[in-house]
């Protein structure tokens, strides 16, 4: 009986160690299939990130290009030709590249006509100056208005260090510009802290507002001058798109406009007391676009080139 016992004992012991090993075996192969499905979730996951990655960068990318294309605007270059008056009715006849005209006495058939002819025409408004015969001059605050200008009795400074007080109505101008179609705006002014105005003003103050009148006229895909100011060219040469200047030869200082030139950036301007054979052969050489006129710039021209 016991021989009988101890066999029926091994045989249990066998048919335990054969059914934990078929557990084993179920199990591993259970977990290798988990294994496996969690390897090819991850495979997928893996591909699917990569394809939402992909499919966000070029959707990044076409948004990126679309806004340049939306924010591109005009930028003159050397050796362009030009016409700038400011009064009495424009003298269109000119052959140049460009014009130079008033933004709110212009008419409008004026600025279609020299489209027309494939002319790009910048308009004129004083970011700087308070104008009494402006359409605009009496939405500008009292206690932004500083001394009249020298020689010039129907104009008065702005104090642009709080030039928010303002900037609503020089964002209706530069609107305006879009509006008239210009391809870009000639900012006038630009250089309140160098003069007698009665308001303190400081470099950084006009830093800080040319600056911000170049982020506005960019943002609507006009052009914009540096007019004068030529000691903050050096600041200020990577904001704007050209430069406008008035008898930098007669003062001799014409070389602080350079850094334009090598910017591939055009540099307009002219002389109202040399005789244009003392100035001509160097502005052509600078690459500069420059004219003899009278003060009033009423369309009355000597060219360099």
């Amino acid at each position: 009986m016991k021989k009988i016992y101890f066999i029926l004992i091994i045989i249990f012991l066998i048919a335990l160690g054969l059914s934990f090993r078929y557990k084993s075996i179920n199990n591993g192969t259970e977990k290798s299939e988990i294994v496996s499905q969690e390897e090819e979730a991850t495979d997928k996951n893996i591909s699917a990130t990569k394809e939402e990655k992909s499919t966000i960068s070029e959707i990044n990318e076409a948004g990126e290009e679309s806004e340049d294309q939306a924010l591109s605007w005009y930028k003159p270059t050397p050796g362009l030709s030009w016409q700038w008056q400011l009064s009495g009715k424009i003298n269109t006849s000119y052959n140049v590249d460009l014009y130079d005209i008033d933004l709110e006495e212009t008419p409008q058939a004026t600025i279609d006509e020299l489209h027309k002819r494939g002319i790009k025409v910048i308009c004129y408004f004083s970011a700087g100056s308070w104008e009494e015969y402006r359409s605009d001059a009496k939405d500008f605050p009292k206690d932004v208005i500083g001394k009249t200008m020298d020689d010039w009795p129907d104009e008065k400074w702005l104090d642009i260090s709080n030039y928010e007080k303002f900037s609503g109505i020089i964002r209706g101008r530069l609107d305006l510009a879009v509006e008239k179609n210009c391809d870009g705006v000639e900012a006038d002014n630009m250089d309140s802290y160098q003069n007698n105005n009665g308001l303190s003003l400081t470099y950084g103050d006009q830093l800080r507002y040319n600056k911000w009148l170049a982020e506005e006229a960019h943002s609507r895909s006009l052009s914009i001058a540096l007019k004068n100011d030529l000691e903050q060219v050096k600041d200020l040469v990577n904001h704007f798109d050209f430069a406008i200047n008035e008898q930098c030869f007669e003062y001799d200082e014409c070389g602080l406009l350079l850094p334009f030139i090598k910017q591939n950036k055009a540099v307009f301007g002219t002389e109202y007391e040399l005789s244009p054979s003392s100035f001509c052969k160097e502005a052509n050489r600078m690459n500069f676009s420059w004219l003899k006129m009278k003060y009033d710039l009423d369309g009355g021209r000597i060219s360099c080139r």
